[in-house]
């Protein structure tokens, strides 16, 4: 049992620093980053066309994440392998697309026989590369250094550090642009309709409520009446309204129980809705996000807000449990 504990513990300490080396040449990519890549993001920005990513191996993994990137951000991009392109993939290329090469060495056979065509047919050519001196650097528009001192493998030899800072170099470019062009919260819904995702980007307060009971009292509303309208409409809460429908206070479980602590005889019975409700409650209108009700529930600490329209009449209740219900939380 001891030495499964030092083999546990060594483990460990291996994993860290795998993640603090990685972290390492991360930061050193940070320290190089230059004009260079400025000019990369305003070659794509300026882009009448799209974004063609290519890479063989580990960096064609890593190319297909940054198409994914690009594509979900605003950048409308493609995946092509380095490999397939001179086998009848290269059709995915059109003119005016910038051409995204992925390569640690920069001189794989099949990089070499890739970058003179697309010279030849017009496409700029955005390098990330290892080896800025390389045959693939010394033919691109744009170079990107992602030189990494060594792979975090023990043998120097799978692509680990290098891919990491591959991925980053991409992020970097994506988020860059994203901003660059003001890529908003409703842009990125357009794009991630369905899911949880969709929902917390799509659905309207008004959407979660539409199935809910309204449960609602008058002032003089007796306590008795106020219990039955809290138990039958199954939210735990219910608004206090005046004749116009205007919110005037809320009544609450938590309410009801502290009324009933502080009285011990049946004079309780006499109290009214007003006698015991909070005025001025936390209310949310019914045009806004669901997920910005969820913030406002986590921020005070409540499990249900008052609906409102947009003139300012009560239309609902929105409890947390009907956020959990359509996975927003």
């Amino acid at each position: 049992m001891e030495n499964r504990g030092e083999k546990g513990q060594n483990i460990l300490q291996l994993a860290k620093n795998v993640v603090l080396e990685e972290a390492k040449g991360v930061e050193y990519l940070a320290e190089r980053l230059d004009g260079n890549f400025e000019k990369a993001v305003r070659m794509i920005f300026e882009c009448p066309s799209r974004v063609v990513v290519t890479g063989i191996g580990k960096s064609a993994l890593v190319g297909q994440k940054i198409v994914a990137t690009f594509n979900s951000t605003g950048t409308p991009s493609v995946f092509m392998h380095t490999a397939d392109a001179m086998h009848g993939d290269l059709g995915a290329v059109m003119p005016g697309d910038v051409v995204i090469m992925l390569s640690k060495s920069g001189n794989t056979p099949e990089i070499k026989a890739l970058v003179p065509v697309l010279r030849g047919l017009g496409n700029r050519i955005i390098a990330i590369t290892a080896n800025t001196d390389s045959y693939m650097a010394r033919g691109a528009d744009c170079v990107l250094d992602a030189y990494v001192e060594r792979e975090v493998c023990p043998n120097n030899l799978a692509p680990t550090t290098s891919t990491t800072v591959q991925m980053v170099l991409g992020d970097a470019l994506a988020v860059a642009l994203e901003v660059l062009r003001g890529f908003g919260r409703e842009d990125f819904a357009r794009f991630h309709p369905g899911g949880a995702l969709g929902k917390r980007l799509y659905m309207r307060v008004r959407d979660v409520i539409a199935q809910n009971e309204r449960p609602a009292v008058a002032p003089q509303t007796p306590i008795k009446q106020v219990i039955d309208e809290i138990s039958s409409k199954y939210l735990g809460v219910t608004a206090v309204t005046d004749p116009q429908g205007r919110i005037v206070g809320v009544v609450t479980d938590g309410d009801l129980r502290r009324t009933l602590a502080r009285y011990d005889d049946g004079s309780i019975f006499s109290l009214t809705a007003a006698d015991i409700m909070t005025r001025h409650p936390k209310t949310i209108p019914d045009d806004v996000l669901a997920f910005d009700a969820l913030e406002m529930l986590q921020k005070y600490e409540i499990n249900n807000l008052l609906v409102t329209d947009a003139q300012g009449n009560y239309v609902g209740v929105i409890h947390l449990h009907d956020l959990v219900r359509e996975g927003i939380v």
